[in-house]
């Protein structure tokens, strides 16, 4: 078993949303992606989704393009991201860290050397976001022999099909996209959301994050009154673009405290409403 599910458990039974964060990894320096990970959960952030740079991310809208450019432009491969993720579990033994990314680098390495790899430096679990479901079940019964998770992408068009895939496949979460297009985009109809995850969580018994489109405190406590989880990550990486180098980390870890209180605020308002 990895470490997300005793972690979504935990947050369970203290009413608690899972805050979940993504970065990509050598972005805004290689140098600070292990920083910046110890700071994100000292912000308060349960789980990290880790980007592995890539040189056509079609799934993400323009600021998270720009941060996998930068970091490619550093030189940042998948070896690399394996390599922040060893570092930071010498001291991290248990917040839950996802690699994020596309089939092509873990195609190059070859499905089981990276597993093998992945295992070895303590990762917990992969989204990627071109395994549909139905055409990765070798990478998927490789990932379980390791302990660790396949979690999938669910989307407003999600068919009914492709929600039994994922309820029969994924793992440790389902990722649900609450926008049609790429992340960082448009605005959420918390009521639509709230529906399409009263259908998923028919057929899905595993706990549902949503991410695209959540950018402050107010959307986020929305979210979190129909989710499990809760995951920003473009937000994350604009506040850091207009930091100066030095000052990235600490904006990073003040952005998602002020969301790890509105979470927290939303949490506690639930309890008393009960």
């Amino acid at each position: 078993m990895s470490r997300i599910t005793p972690t979504f458990a935990a947050l369970a039974a203290q009413k608690r949303t899972a805050l979940i964060t993504f970065i990509t990894a050598g972005d805004p320096a290689p140098e600070l992606t292990v920083p910046l990970m110890h700071s994100l959960v000292a912000g308060g952030v349960d789980l990290l989704e880790l980007g592995v740079p890539f040189s056509d991310p079609m799934a993400e809208g323009p600021v998270i393009q720009r941060a996998s450019e930068r970091a490619l432009k550093h030189g940042v491969g998948t070896t690399d991201v394996l390599g922040y993720v060893r570092e930071f579990r010498r001291t991290n033994k248990t917040t839950p860290v996802v690699l994020m990314g596309y089939a092509n680098p873990i195609e190059c390495m070859g499905q089981q050397a990276f597993v093998d790899a992945a295992h070895e430096a303590g990762v917990d679990g992969t989204i990627v976001v071109d395994y549909p479901p139905e055409e990765c079940e070798d990478f998927a019964r490789m990932m379980m022999e390791k302990g660790m998770d396949n979690i999938f992408l669910l989307a407003p068009t999600s068919t009914e099909e492709r929600i039994r895939q994922v309820a029969r496949v994924g793992g440790g979460f389902s990722y649900y996209v609450s926008l049609k297009g790429v992340t960082g985009a448009g605005n959420i109809d918390i009521d639509d959301v709230s529906r399409r995850l009263e259908h998923i969580r028919a057929h899905v018994k595993l706990p549902i994050g949503v991410g695209f489109g959540i950018r402050d405190a107010a959307t986020a406590k929305a979210i979190a009154s129909v989710a499990d989880g809760v995951v920003i990550g473009s937000r994350i990486i604009q506040e850091m673009e207009k930091a100066p180098l030095d000052e990235a980390v600490g904006v990073a870890h003040a952005f998602v405290a002020s969301i790890r209180a509105a979470l927290d605020e939303q949490s506690a308002a639930s309890v008393t409403a009960v």
